[in-house]
């Protein structure tokens, strides 16, 4: 079981080459929205070791409520400064749509769900709605540097997406 190798186990987390008691607050200061597909290594990708930033992971990477409240608790309790967002090409979110997801679950389900998906056509224009969304939100501090990259999947490029 994965939960085995580590946890609770310090000659593990040695041998892992995990760090042992760190601070809460990220050593880099930064903060970082990624999507969840498996293919990212986000802390490979970005050069990140242990406790070195808060890592936030959801379909698509997208700004959510709850993407931003965690933010905001991020910078305002815990002290980032950087918010870096991660999309990647191929990804699902580009492949479903809001209303025909929404309703393939109340079909499977009975239910339809009370959220939004958030699916997008064009993985740089969603990351400059992220941006938009992330810039002006009043729970955001101004000074903070706000990022969005897409990472290619097929060539390993990183290339940074401009407002």
């Amino acid at each position: 079981m994965l939960l085995t190798y580590a946890a609770g186990n310090p000659a593990r987390r040695q041998e892992a080459g995990l760090r042992g008691a760190l601070p809460a607050p990220p050593e880099l200061r930064v903060a970082v929205v990624a999507c969840m597909d498996a293919r990212l290594n986000v802390e490979a990708l970005l050069g990140l070791g242990e406790g070195d930033a808060h890592i936030l992971r959801n379909a698509g990477g997208v700004v959510t409520t709850d993407v931003v409240r965690s933010l905001a608790i991020s910078q305002n309790a815990l002290g980032t400064k950087e918010i870096i967002l991660l999309h990647h090409t191929g990804c699902g979110m580009e492949k479903i749509t809001d209303e025909g997801f929404r309703d393939q679950l109340e079909r499977d389900t009975g239910v339809r769900p009370e959220w939004s998906v958030q699916a997008f056509t064009d993985v740089a224009d969603d990351v400059r709605l992220s941006l938009r969304i992330l810039r002006s939100s009043p729970f955001l501090q101004a000074t903070t540097s706000v990022r969005g990259f897409v990472y290619d999947v097929e060539t390993g490029a990183l290339v940074e997406v401009p407002l």
